[in-house]
């Protein structure tokens, strides 16, 4: 049993941690809050000064039993302060400087930090997509002071703080017993901010912040046949933060559903319900498309279009990102069946649809009784289906049919 579990709750272990779940903790959290990926975030820097002080004291087997027994007042007091968290993050991922020595010296050298990139999703309609569209967006940045030119205060007034020499944290000690503890806190002379600046030399516009917000409006230039889960960047119009490089916007593309057209790549596809005369006889159907023309689409006739068939038009589907060809316009048919009511004059069908499919017939002493077909109760048209499609395959469609799906991206 631990007398206290604050180090543990830090890095998210359990008191019963082995040192490699230690270590594992550790590294996961220390890149997530490491200063120079969360710029704009002060509490981030706070929280990772914080990892630091748990995991020098836990990886320490003579600090970790001392801190299980007595808590953090037991600490006893060595010989020089506590490693500082910058120093602890170069020394666990090897190499000098913040994020390059982590990745060798390969993936990122130390250079300029970054302002953090702003993320927004931009919703756009289909028709936008196939026309393209420059759409006028506003956000809210910060940016650099221009009251005090990103200092916070006069010129001059801004000084470093001597209680933890800028660092924002401080090491402090008490005695207890024959023991000494040593503990690292916030500074409390300039509240974990490393400046001081005096309440009478603060900029009035910012108040000693260094930055304002401000509105931006970009325009962002959707082009044809953009693709959903497209990124349209600006570079270096994100947040300023004073001493680092400005951030980025990042618009991402997400495409609204369509009433009328589903897409797939540069495919478009549309669901048209015809009646049984003009899927016999021909006719015309018409299509609004997305740039307001209309299709006037002829079906021929003597080339009957069955229930579930599906046709194209060539060179009638979206624009092709940057290429602007053309995919196509896929039209499956559903032929809708006249109701009892509205079929007149049956017999004549004799005359004009081929003979009806000649029927196995019984033997000529076999039993034979007439019945005449009834509706389905409402109440039984689950059960009905099913008996109906006991053969169907795993995905649900009966063994032998056409499979044809219709699907957007």
């Amino acid at each position: 049993m631990v007398k206290d579990t604050k180090l543990y709750d830090v890095l998210g272990v359990p008191p019963t941690a082995t040192e490699a779940q230690l270590k594992t903790a550790y590294k996961k959290g220390a890149l997530k809050y490491h200063p120079d990926k969360n710029a704009s975030n002060p509490e981030a820097a706070d929280k990772f000064k914080e990892l630091s002080h748990a995991y020098e004291i836990l990886s320490d087997q003579q600090k970790r039993q001392v801190y299980d027994q007595y808590g953090e007042e037991g600490l006893e007091g060595g010989g020089g302060a506590g490693m500082n968290a910058e120093d602890l993050f170069a020394q666990f991922f090897g190499g000098g400087g913040a994020f390059g020595g982590m990745f060798g010296g390969g993936m990122r050298e130390s250079g300029p930090k970054k302002a953090r990139t702003i993320n927004h999703v931009h919703k756009v309609s289909l028709e936008d997509i196939y026309r393209g569209k420059v759409s006028k967006l506003a956000l809210q940045k910060s940016v650099i002071c221009p009251g005090c030119d990103g200092r916070g205060g006069k010129e001059g007034a801004v000084r470093q703080c001597t209680g933890c020499n800028g660092t924002g944290m401080k090491t402090m000690m008490r005695q207890m017993g024959p023991m000494i503890q040593r503990f690292q806190t916030v500074c409390p002379d300039c509240q974990g901010e490393g400046e001081m600046i005096r309440e009478k030399d603060r900029c009035k516009k910012c108040n000693g912040k260094k930055t304002i917000v401000e509105r931006k409006v970009l325009h962002v230039h959707v082009d044809k046949g953009v693709k959903n889960g497209h990124k349209i960047e600006f570079r270096g119009e994100g947040d300023q933060m004073p001493g680092v490089l400005p951030g980025d916007v990042v618009f991402e593309i997400e495409q609204k559903p369509h009433p009328r057209f589903q897409r797939r790549d540069d495919d478009l596809f549309y669901h048209a319900e015809i009646d049984l005369l003009t899927a016999l006889a021909g006719g015309t159907i018409n299509i609004e498309h997305l740039d307001d023309r209309w299709l006037s689409v002829n079906i021929a006739p003597g080339e009957p279009i069955t229930p579930g068939a599906i046709k194209v038009i060539k060179g009638q589907g979206m624009p092709s990102f940057r290429h602007h060809d053309f995919g196509n316009l896929y039209i499956q048919f559903d032929v809708k069946f006249p109701q009892a009511s509205e079929l007149q004059n049956v017999h004549l069908l004799e005359q004009v649809l081929p003979p009806r499919q000649q029927q196995v017939q019984p033997p000529p002493d076999s039993m034979v009784e007439d019945f005449g077909l009834e509706d389905v109760d409402p109440s039984q048209n689950a059960r009905a289906h099913g008996a109906a499609y006991e053969d169907e395959d795993e995905d649900g469609v009966p063994q032998g049919a056409e499979r044809v799906q219709c699907a957007s991206q």
